[in-house]
């Protein structure tokens, strides 16, 4: 497994489902089955849940995250919301480029960019995502849209400014689509990523950064993927949707940290 010293992270996208009641609900089973000395927990709720499901959270281990920020802190920009807001409703984290802002809503590198300075100034923790379509994969082009979304959202900055960044790697071809990376593929992605940022930001910044893995992550593949030297955590989809699958991947059971 990975560096002792990256904390393991394990990451719920809900996307656009549950309402207010499901929402309390599962986030109070999340909130009381999660272990006090496991990976640190985050829930990425409906800007409409942000609100009670901190509340619902309060005083335990698990952390709340916005799916998106707009980059200006306030201003004349309808159905927005700006980092800041996200903070005042109770978020410590927000998710910034995932695949399906980028394909359904014209999310660039540079607008990831923008919007990590921004949630960098009100003192988020960004999870930035990364990954290729099918069609790029197939294209053996991996490598360079990796290289690209990291270094058009991650350059500029200098290394303590990023300290508490973290990345998502979700190859697009495996979204909800049943298919998952095999564990050695993502470890070669999580690998090459890892090289990418000690490029940018030198080997000590790449060394310490958390690189979660996206893509069909359920309770029967959580072990082999986190048995992996380079993949820190986990960004989950519809396995975070009910508390017994995310729990389960949250007590995942990959060999002890040497």
């Amino acid at each position: 497994m990975s560096n002792p010293l990256r904390r393991p992270m394990i990451a719920g996208n809900w996307k656009m489902y549950h309402d207010l009641a499901a929402s309390v609900t599962l986030a109070k089973a999340l909130a009381a089955g999660t272990p006090e000395n496991g990976p640190e927990v985050v829930i990425a709720t409906p800007a409409t849940a942000l609100t009670v499901v901190a509340a619902a959270i309060k005083g335990s281990k698990v952390k709340l995250a916005a799916q998106n920020c707009h980059w200006e802190k306030e201003g004349a920009f309808t159905g927005e919301v700006s980092a800041s807001q996200i903070k005042d409703a109770g978020c410590s984290a927000v998710v910034l480029g995932h695949s399906e802002r980028r394909q359904y809503f014209g999310e660039t590198d540079e607008t990831v960019k923008k919007k990590l300075t921004s949630a960098l100034a009100a003192g988020l923790l960004p999870i930035v995502c990364v990954g290729e379509t099918l069609a790029e994969r197939e294209d053996n082009r991996t490598f360079k849209v990796l290289d690209t979304q990291l270094t058009g959202a991650l350059s500029g900055f200098g290394p303590s400014q990023l300290a508490s960044v973290v990345v998502a790697y979700e190859p697009v071809w495996a979204i909800g689509t049943g298919k998952t990376a095999t564990p050695a593929q993502a470890q070669e992605a999580h690998l090459y990523i890892r090289k990418t940022c000690a490029r940018l930001h030198g080997e000590a910044f790449a060394a310490g950064l958390r690189i979660l893995y996206g893509g069909s992550v359920k309770p029967d593949n959580i072990d082999a993927l986190m048995s992996e030297p380079d993949l820190d955590g986990a960004l989950v989809g519809g396995a975070s949707l009910k508390a017994d699958s995310f729990l389960r991947i949250i007590n995942f059971k990959a060999p002890a940290r040497a």
